[in-house]
């Protein structure tokens, strides 16, 4: 069982023992921490904090116990129930709220569940701020509210719309051009909240669909990480020929990916690049991703007249990264499209709409699309840690070994050779180290990925 905790959050497996996994107490806890952290740096707030969920089996029982805790400590509750993350996020702003909290772990499992904390613009805290927050957790120096001074809880429901609407406004944004087009699309919303919300956007833009696993059980059909081994459901589903596009997203909905129209995977590193694409026609300017993500960005980037800047991995790291160069939008390459016209968060919701909106205008296929872009491939692997595993030691001994080329270590080690590169970093949300390598060719990443891992398991 595993309790992790990090920079994106408080997550763990649900059951076992306390200290160890993301139970009862732990929920308690960590709760308190964060609520302590948010009095400790509002001067006149509001006294509300935001709680949303994704659709998990345990997300109920969650939810419970850290509206309580909230309450507990005098602080008003904004229940909004099952929602995306980037909903949550919105609601925040919207609310004027002191801060939010996602319950969702994202891509994993459905044993797992997660405590993602928002400060009060709707988005992620900075790792000093979640330092502090570790620590306020560690030192169990908790005080609570009197009789008198309890919060309340007030259910929600309003946000999907207003996220909804807040979409529809962007300027980039063509409804018109996309109800003209007719688009058929299939979808993949993994029984969670995108379920709930993307009929709403997709019957605003006047697209006919079809959607795959839609009822929220949390009892997810596959596995939830949107990735091309996990989502053949969807891609046989495309073969019939009878829609436009697929589209997949996260429990959490803010990561997105796309099928094209004969079944083959877009890929989930092209989101990002497409829509930048599409902004970039329109709004020149810089754009910003992680270290792990496809120097496709970079080039489209560069093409448009812009500057491209590398963040460390982690969406706090892209969006303070994005503030300082002025990017016009950003993101991760696992399909995280950020649009600070929309908010400074990942939105499956804004990237579905941009995406449908560049497509209307090009008039061509999914295919077709894919093909104007720079062809590079990903292979994502990984390295499953022991608790004997000294991870900083192996990532310097990697960097050592390969000094005579370009490397970078702000997040682990990547290292730039001309026509490829690898990147080797412990990760936020998994005891894993994980193994990116891009190349020209699906088994050329492959190999280079390989061969650093051997280098790996030779230390260990």
């Amino acid at each position: 069982m595993t309790l992790i905790k990090s920079i994106s959050g408080i997550r763990g497996t649900i059951g076992g023992s306390t200290g160890d996994t993301l139970n009862p107490l732990d929920i308690v806890k960590f709760t308190t921490a964060y609520a302590t952290f948010i009095r400790r740096h509002t001067e006149n707030g509001s006294g509300k904090i935001v709680v949303g969920r994704d659709a998990r089996m345990s997300g109920q029982m969650v939810e419970s116990i850290v509206c309580g805790t909230l309450v507990g400590m005098g602080f008003d509750v904004v229940n909004i129930g099952l929602a995306t993350t980037p909903t949550t996020e919105l609601a925040v702003t919207m609310s004027e709220a002191d801060g939010g909290i996602i319950i969702t772990a994202s891509h994993n499992p459905r044993q797992w569940n997660a405590l993602k904390l928002l400060n009060s613009k709707g988005e992620f805290l900075t790792k000093d701020d979640g330092n502090e927050v570790l620590d306020i957790a560690d030192s169990e120096n908790f005080e609570y509210a009197d009789v008198d001074n309890l919060g309340k809880i007030v259910d929600d429901d309003s946000f999907d719309d207003r996220h909804v609407e807040s979409v529809l406004k962007l300027q980039l944004v063509d409804e018109e051009a996309i109800r003209k087009a007719g688009f058929k699309v299939c979808v993949d919303s993994i029984n969670s909240v995108g379920g709930v919300i993307l009929p709403k956007l997709l019957d605003r833009l006047g697209v006919e669909y079809k959607f795959l696993t839609a009822e929220p059980t949390g009892d997810f059909a596959h596995n939830p990480e949107p990735l091309e081994k996990n989502l053949t459901g969807i891609m046989d589903e495309m073969k019939s020929g009878a829609y436009d596009l697929g589209i997949v997203v996260d429990p959490d909905v803010d990561r997105l990916a796309f099928i094209c129209e004969d079944g083959r995977m877009f890929g989930e590193e092209y989101t990002l690049v497409s829509v930048a694409d599409y902004v970039l026609a329109h709004t020149p300017g810089n754009t910003v991703s992680n270290l792990s993500s496809t120097r496709a960005l970079r080039d489209v980037t560069q093409q448009h007249g812009g500057i491209y800047t590398a963040a460390a991995v982690g969406e706090v790291n892209v969006t303070t990264k994005m503030k300082e160069v002025g990017a016009v939008i950003g993101g991760e390459g696992n399909g995280g499209v950020i649009y600070p016209e929309s908010h400074y968060g990942r939105d499956a919701l804004v990237g579905i709409a941009l995406f449908l909106s560049s497509l209307a205008h090009k008039g061509c296929k999914v295919s077709e699309l894919r093909a104007t872009f720079p062809g590079y491939f990903i292979a994502k692997n990984r390295i499953d840690l022991t608790p004997s595993t000294d991870v900083d030691a192996i990532l310097v001994k990697v960097k050592e070994m390969y000094s005579n080329e370009q490397v970078n270590d702000i997040d682990g080690v990547k290292i730039e050779f001309p026509d490829k590169w690898v990147h080797l970093r412990k990760s936020n949300t998994e005891p894993i180290i994980r193994v990116y390598s891009e190349a020209s060719t699906m088994e050329e990443a492959d190999a280079l990925g390989k061969q650093i891992m051997k280098v790996v398991y030779d230390m260990q």
